[in-house]
């Protein structure tokens, strides 16, 4: 039973909170629902900080860079009628056995996660029910709960949570194929009794094998329903009952309650997990609500349908999927989860050449035919590239083959702490400093960018638009330069008043020549270097030294590169916070030379 405030209120003075929890459920090593709480074995209050494993289980499209018609079963078959079968198995046993290992959790905690969501896809334990060899039976399949087994391993020796969560149900939940692998020539989950039952039969088996385990927090049983039951948008947003999907979560949660009473029950709403419509009350005592958020404002009223369900039901909520967003937004994002007491887990770990997350796959140059042939953008690769290249993607899922975007981590934890900068990288002078390696920080702080969020409203669309080599608000490309100073990328779209800091080290006094690499289809741009000593608090602080403005002259285009020179600077001996200002727009920026 769940003990509500009342009842706690009257009884709590007695009975010591660790003993309340030892008769709630018999055991005290677990996480729990305490009215509006997640706690531990203590009663002490949990934010579970996390990060979902999106990709490995289940491939979603967009990960692989592949839009036109991305689920994984139409991904497979295309992989196979290119490369063949063999080779396609061969692709998929080294996705697995690659995209996540031990390396990936020690780093997880090392970055500051405490908890890991599993996005599990069904056919990993079990068979399709077209491919049961008797109806209504149920094969088990072993690698699914290996590879859960090998996970669970990992974070329990880093003292972490794991949450189980079936992404792709029997059938597919959700109208928005990708998400759950969902095939619309096949009955769906909310169409077929024996989906239904084998989703049922899944989570028993699952239950029952880790009723033990006190480093699974819970059991998210469904993710992202999208479903009308009643006609209206096809992806459950109007529904007004949803009465399917509470039913079958209560059938799942009296078939795992056979086996476990020990773990977290978590559930979604339908319509990508926010539409609580028709839900009355928790039917067990140990229940947690789940949403998921993207691409919305992040203040009060983004949350407040979820903080106002908390309160009504007196259930804790937590955040089950976020993410796939600028920096800025990921800093606001989490702070104000946090202050609300609301957990989080973040989406995903690692995508294919993508800078929003923690980890980048790195595809070789190559990997473009085979992503263009699958979007209908391409002629056909030929067998032999495909494969070759498709096995160094499958082994570059590794975390040891992954390139780590340290600005994402900094944003997630450090920057929601302090305002203070921290040098990217080791720039010093003299010397060659990449304009794309300005410090680590906020936007006001380590930067300053016209439009550097991305909250899915007008006017406020773009984080970097070009996608490149950071997370930041500062707008990167990769160079048209070819310059061999280059380091591969350019900073763009420069704005009015924008600039950026860079903390260098200079380990001798002397007098520099200061040199700048510059496209520009326009003559009038003007940036200026000035150094100070510290990061100043106000624009208007007058720096140590300074090369004044540098008027731009056109280059003949925006991929004409020319180095400028501009005004000696002396400096002594310390380091500096050098800061690039832009006084007038509209040119590129490859690099500033300090020599």
């Amino acid at each position: 039973m769940r003990f509500r405030k009342s009842l706690a209120g009257r009884i709590i003075s007695f009975i010591p909170v660790f003993f309340l929890l030892f008769i709630q459920n018999g055991n005290c090593q677990y996480l729990k629902a305490w009215d509006t709480q997640i706690v531990d074995a203590s009663g002490n209050n949990i934010i579970l900080r996390g990060m979902g494993l999106g990709g490995w289980m289940l491939q979603e499209g967009y990960m692989l860079q592949i839009h036109n018609d991305g689920t994984q079963h139409s991904i497979k078959a295309r992989i196979a009628d290119l490369i063949g079968k063999e080779n396609c198995d061969r692709f998929y046993a080294l996705w697995l056995e690659n995209h996540m290992t031990r390396p990936d959790v020690d780093s997880l905690a090392k970055w500051g996660f405490n908890s890991i969501r599993l996005p599990m896809h069904y056919n990993l334990f079990t068979l399709p029910i077209e491919e049961e060899p008797v109806k209504g039976q149920n094969t088990w399949l072993p690698k699914g709960f290996e590879l859960v087994d090998n996970l669970l391993s990992w974070c329990r020796a880093n003292n972490m949570y794991l949450i189980l969560d079936l992404h792709a149900a029997p059938g597919g939940q959700g109208k928005d194929s990708n998400i759950s692998d969902y095939d619309e020539s096949k009955p769906s989950l909310w169409e077929s009794e024996d989906n239904k039952l084998k989703t049922i039969a899944l989570w028993r088996k699952l239950a029952e094998r880790y009723s033990k385990e006190p480093n699974i927090a819970g059991y998210d049983l469904v993710n992202e329903p999208n479903w009308t039951f009643e006609g209206k948008n096809r992806n459950g947003l109007e529904d007004t009952k949803n009465e399917p999907i509470w039913d079958l979560y209560q059938r799942i949660t009296d078939a795992i309650r056979q086996v476990d009473n020990n773990h977290i029950i978590i559930i979604e709403g339908n319509g990508w997990g926010n539409n609580y419509n028709g839900f009355v009350r928790p039917w067990d005592g140990n229940m947690v609500l789940s949403f998921h958020k993207y691409w919305n404002p992040n203040d009060q009223k983004s949350i407040s349908h979820i903080t106002s369900a908390r309160e009504k039901y007196n259930m804790p909520v937590w955040l089950g999927e976020t993410g796939e967003n600028s920096n800025t937004w990921f800093t606001d994002c989490i702070t104000l989860l946090e202050k609300n007491n609301i957990g989080w887990s973040w989406w995903p770990l690692k995508k294919i050449n993508s800078v929003v997350c923690p980890l980048m796959v790195v595809a070789p140059p190559e990997y473009k035919q085979i992503s263009d042939y699958f979007n209908n953008e391409g002629p056909r690769p030929s067998p032999e590239l495909a494969t070759g290249v498709l096995l160094t993607v499958a082994a570059n899922t590794n975390a040891t083959k992954c390139r780590f975007n340290k600005d994402v981590i900094d944003a997630m934890f450090r920057q929601r702490k302090v305002s203070s900068t921290l040098r990217f990288s080791a720039n010093q002078v003299p010397g060659i400093i990449y304009a794309t390696d300005f410090d680590l920080g906020k936007q006001g702080f380590a930067y300053n960018d016209a439009e550097y969020d991305n909250t899915g409203q007008e006017g406020h669309k773009d984080g970097n638009k070009g996608e490149q080599y950071r997370n930041d608000g500062v707008d990167i490309v990769k160079s048209t330069d070819g310059d061999s100073k280059s380091n591969g990328y350019q900073v763009t779209s420069t704005e009015n008043g924008e600039w950026l800091q860079y903390t260098v080290v200079v380990p001798k006094n002397g007098t520099f020549h200061v040199s700048a690499r510059i496209a520009s289809s326009n003559s009038g741009g003007r940036f200026k270097v000035v150094f100070f000593r510290k990061p100043p608090v106000t624009n208007e602080e007058a720096p140590l030294e300074s090369t004044g403005i540098y008027t731009i002259s056109a280059t003949g285009s925006q991929t004409d590169w020319k180095t400028v020179e501009t005004e000696e600077v002396k400096l002594e001996k310390g380091v500096y916070c050098m800061r690039v200002i832009i006084d007038r727009g509209g040119f590129e920026l490859g690099w500033i030379a300090i020599e």
